[in-house]
């Protein structure tokens, strides 16, 4: 079936060109002269993809990008040449991608034809959302798929990262071979190293025969850990040796086997922290950490949760055989603003179990649990494991907080030398009149330090400074501040700040 296109005539030239260009390539195309005219051939059609060729200043073009959002479809909008920043406003309008005017009809094709390769590339593997972070997460995996290094996949729980473990596979040479995922914390230390790399015969009590191990089971494909970060030191060393020769033994075998395996790992915790603990080697990490993606917690994308509700809706309905209107706005919009610690997955079985349980075939706002509703109060926390001694969890925690305190005393030292312009420290003495009415105000986007004041005061007190000099906005307050947006957002959660 021939995939087609809608383009719209805000900019009648780049609309004709594009046309011709897109039909020469064998894509039928629909010509729009309005919005009207667009939600008309949406009744229709379903295109693979829109061409916004001006207007997207416009209220008409905000309102087609919203319904191309809610139907999954891919957007390429055409900024003009005197647009300042158009990255910025694709961003801001939540276009897929864009092009600068004139933009070369050629380019227009090549780029339509990336964003529906890309939305097979979603629909293969699950993953969705049409958010920037999201659509960078795309990007990564198509640079990643066609090369052999290591992939290190960074995300809380629920974040689909074996998603994007199997999108890279599925985009690989490899693709026609084994895809084994492995998950290392499921698995007790004594396991482990056997399920990985097999063991012979009498190599421990019940080993009645040989059997292979998952790196065997994955030669010529690819093998995933998930959470590596539980893996324990001696397993880490055969690792290591794996990536670094590309060989291993079996558990009680004298015998070297060679094997051709792509590594992608994954893990919910910081590695840096667990190097710094000395829980998880240096060097394996930086073996492993080849190449890295992050995938965003569900909290900081939330104008993916529409779309992941309506999906998520239309599986379950199908699935349990059951007539199903959908959600209401105002149930939608609890869901919208939830914090969702579980992500996704929580998401997921939340939706399954609403349209089972929902009694008017739709959601509506009182089917949405309580500790939903109150944004997460209830929810189960996680503790830490209940058989560790006393001792050594008092060692532990001295031994964190030195190097987390180690940790901020240089990001706040390298900020305050690197961003002087940024952050201005003025020191107060107890005998100032800074309260006096004749005292001079402190310029705003300062940060004051007081006598008394701790060095975490004077980093929250930096954190609130950025936040409000970006209006919020916690990427740039990273970079305003010099610090990984995830150090921001673990920061934002120690501080109580989120």
């Amino acid at each position: 079936m021939t995939d087609r296109i809608f383009i719209t005539q805000d900019d009648l030239e780049h609309a004709v060109r594009a046309n011709a260009q897109l039909e020469g390539a064998g894509f039928a195309t629909t010509l729009t002269a309005s919005l009207e005219e667009a939600r008309a051939a949406l009744k229709r059609y379903e295109p693979e993809a829109i061409v916004l060729t001006g207007g997207l200043h416009e209220n008409a073009a905000a309102q087609l990008l919203a319904l191309a959002r809610d139907r999954a479809i891919s957007t390429l909008g055409l900024a003009e040449s005197t647009e300042p920043d158009p990255k910025a406003l694709a961003k801001s309008l939540g276009l897929t991608a864009w092009l600068r005017k004139p933009a070369d009809a050629a380019e227009v094709v090549a780029t339509v034809k990336r964003l529906i390769e890309r939305r097979r590339l979603q629909q293969r593997t699950g993953i969705i959302g049409e958010s920037p972070a999201i659509q960078e997460v795309l990007v990564k995996i198509e640079q990643m798929a066609p090369v052999t290094s290591t992939v290190l996949i960074e995300g809380e729980s629920g974040t689909g990262k074996e998603l994007v473990a199997r999108g890279i596979h599925d985009l690989s040479p490899r693709r026609g071979q084994a895809f084994i995922a492995v998950n290392c914390a499921a698995l007790p230390e004594t396991l482990l190293e056997s399920e990985l790399f097999g063991h012979e015969k009498g190599a421990f009590t019940g080993a009645a025969e040989r059997r292979l191990g998952r790196f065997e089971l994955a030669d010529g494909g690819t093998i995933f850990l998930d959470e590596v970060g539980e893996m324990p030191p001696a397993t880490q060393v055969k690792l290591l040796r794996v990536l670094e020769d590309r060989s291993f033994f079996r558990v009680g075998g004298t015998q070297a086997i060679k094997v051709d395996v792509r590594v992608i790992a994954a893990t919910n915790q910081s590695v840096k922290e667990a190097v710094a603990l000395g829980k998880f080697r240096d060097d394996l990490y930086y073996r492993l950490n080849v190449l890295a993606i992050y995938l965003p917690p569900l909290r900081d994308r939330r104008s993916d949760i529409p779309l992941l509700v309506r999906t998520f809706i239309a599986e379950f309905a199908k699935l349990h055989d059951r007539p199903f209107r959908g959600i209401t706005p105002e149930a939608l919009q609890i869901l919208v603003d939830a914090d969702w610690p579980g992500n996704v997955r929580q998401l997921r079985n939340l939706i399954e179990s609403m349209v089972v349980l929902a009694p008017e075939g739709q959601i509506q706002p009182g089917d949405v649990p309580h500790e939903i509703r109150e944004r997460g109060r209830g929810l189960p926390m996680r503790l830490p494991a209940a058989t560790r001694e006393i001792a050594g969890q008092e060692l532990e925690f001295i031994f964190r907080s030195l190097v987390e305190l180690k940790l901020q005393v240089e990001e706040l030292r390298r900020r305050l030398e690197e961003r002087p312009q940024r952050v201005e420290v003025i020191e107060v003495g107890p005998g100032a009149a800074v309260a006096t009415v004749d005292a001079e105000p402190v310029p705003e986007g300062h940060v004051v330090y007081r006598a008394g004041m701790t060095m975490a005061d004077v980093e929250r007190a930096a954190i609130e400074a950025a936040l409000k000099e970006t209006r919020g906005n916690r990427r740039r307050a990273a970079d305003v501040l010099g610090i990984g947006e995830r150090t921001l957002y673990r920061k934002l959660k120690e501080y109580a700040l989120a």
